[in-house]
C-alpha cells in the first residue's frame, strides 16, 4: 500500500515474523496481545491502542484476528478513526462450546459492532458471520473468491533450485524411490486435525507393511503448541519418536518440505482460507483436505483434490490410501489444483481490490466525516 501514497504503520505482538513486517520498510510498534482470554492484559493491550491511534491519528484501521480484531476496532470506534475493517480468517468458536463459545460469540460481535466492513476471507465464514453471528449483511463482503492476501505465484513455483532442495531433504531422511511421503504445514494441534492425521498414517503403514508396497513417511512442518490446543501424549509421543515421522519444525520456507512429499494432508477442523493449501496446489503437490469452509473452496472433489469429513480418520485413511495406489491421478488432481489457484487467488488481484475497497470507504467515511 505504500506505493499506493498510503502511509502505513503496524501494530502486533512481537515474535519471529516482527523482522520480515519490518523489511517492508514500515513502522512498527509491538504490543502485548495474547491469544487466549485474558481480560486485564486485554485491558492494557487496549489502553495502549486509543495511545497509539490518538497519536499517529489514521484514517483507516484494518485489523487480523480476533483478538487484534477486537481491541483494534473498539480502540478505533472510541477514537472515532474514520474508516475501520476486519478481516476474519477463521473463527476458534466454530470448534468450541459451552461458556468459551458464547463469550467468544460475544466478543466478535463486539467487534463487528465497531466496523464499518467485514471481510471473512471465504464464503463459508461469510455465511457463518451473517448466520450464526447475525452481522448486519451489508457489512460483509468476500473479497474475489477468497484469501485474506492471496498467494504469490511466482514464489510457489516449482523450479530446478526447489526440487534439489527437495531431494536434498529426502536423501537426508532416507527416503527411496519406492516411498510414498505425505506432509503438513501448520500449528500440530488437536483442531488442525493431527489427531486423526497421525491416526490414519499409523493404519497406512500397517496395511503398507502387508502389502510390500514401500514405506511411508509424514513431514510434520510447523510448532507445537502445547498451552492452548494440546495434542494428547500419546499422539505427542509417536510424532516424537517414530522413525517415519520427520519433525521439521518452524520453517520460514515450507516449499522445499511440501515438495519433497507426494501428498500434501490437511484435515483441519476450522479454517479461513488456508494458505498452505494453495500453496501445496500452487506447488503441484495433491491435497486431501477435510470438508471445512475455505478448504472446499479451494478444492473441488476428484477434480483439484480429495474431501474427506473432519474428525474422520476412516475416510481420511481411504483417500491417503486412495492416492498411495494411484500415481496418475495424483499427476491429474495436482496439475488442475495448480491452474485453478493460479486462476483465481494471485496477490495482486486480491492487493488491487483491497485498494479498491479502502478508497471506496475512504470516500464515503472520511470525506463525510462519519464516526
Amino acid at each position: 500500500m505504500q506505493e499506493n501514497g498510503y502511509e502505513v504503520y503496524t501494530v502486533s505482538a512481537d515474535g519471529r515474523e516482527v523482522g520480515e513486517v519490518k523489511k517492508e520498510g514500515v513502522q512498527h510498534i509491538a504490543v502485548p496481545f495474547t491469544r487466549k482470554i485474558t481480560p486485564v492484559q486485554d485491558l492494557i493491550c487496549l489502553i495502549r491502542l486509543v495511545r497509539i491511534i490518538n497519536k499517529i491519528k489514521p484514517d483507516i484501521i484494518h485489523t487480523h484476528t480476533p483478538k487484534a480484531g477486537l481491541l483494534g476496532m473498539m480502540a478505533g470506534w472510541l477514537c472515532g478513526t474514520p474508516v475501520r475493517i476486519h478481516t476474519v480468517a477463521g473463527l476458534p468458536l466454530m470448534v468450541t462450546d459451552g461458556i468459551r463459545r458464547q463469550v467468544l460469540m460475544v466478543t466478535e460481535r463486539i467487534t463487528y459492532a465497531c466496523a464499518h466492513r467485514i471481510y471473512p476471507n471465504s464464503q463459508g465464514l461469510e455465511k457463518f458471520i451473517i448466520e450464526e453471528l447475525k452481522a448486519v449483511p451489508g457489512k460483509v463482503r468476500v473479497i474475489g473468491k477468497g484469501s485474506s492476501n492471496g498467494i504469490d505465484i511466482g514464489k510457489f513455483s516449482r523450479s530446478a533450485e526447489l526440487v534439489g532442495q527437495a531431494q536434498t531433504i529426502r536423501q537426508k531422511y532416507g527416503i527411496e524411490e519406492n516411498n510414498i511421503v505425505f506432509s503438513f504445514v501448520g500449528r500440530i494441534v488437536r483442531d488442525k486435525g493431527v489427531i486423526e492425521l497421525v491416526e490414519s498414517f499409523k493404519a497406512l503403514n500397517d496395511y503398507q507393511s502387508l502389502n510390500s508396497n514401500g514405506k511411508a513417511f509424514l513431514v510434520m512442518v510447523g510448532p507445537f503448541e502445547e498451552d492452548l490446543d494440546p495434542l494428547p501424549a500419546d499422539i505427542v509421543k509417536f510424532l516424537r519418536t517414530d522413525s517415519r515421522v520427520i519433525m521439521a519444525g518452524f520453517q520460514a520456507d515450507v516449499r522445499p518440505w511440501v515438495m519433497a512429499s507426494d501428498i500434501f494432508v490437511f484435515p483441519s477442523y476450522r479454517e479461513g482460507f488456508p494458505n498452505v493449501v494453495m500453496q501445496s496446489c500452487l506447488l503441484e503437490v495433491p491435497c486431501i483436505v477435510s470438508d471445512i469452509n475455505g478448504c472446499n473452496e479451494i478444492i473441488s472433489p476428484d477434480v483439484t483434490g480429495l474431501i474427506v469429513p473432519a474428525r474422520d480418520v476412516k475416510s481420511l485413511l481411504a483417500a491417503m490410501m486412495e492416492l498411495t495406489k494411484d500415481k496418475d491421478k495424483r499427476r491429474r488432481l495436482s496439475s488442475a489444483a495448480r491452474a485453478f489457484v493460479s486462476a483465481n487467488f494471485g496477490r495482486q488481484y486480491v492487493w488491487e481490490s483491497i485498494r479498491k475497497e479502502y478508497e471506496q470507504l475512504g470516500s464515503i467515511y472520511i470525506k463525510k466525516g462519519r464516526r
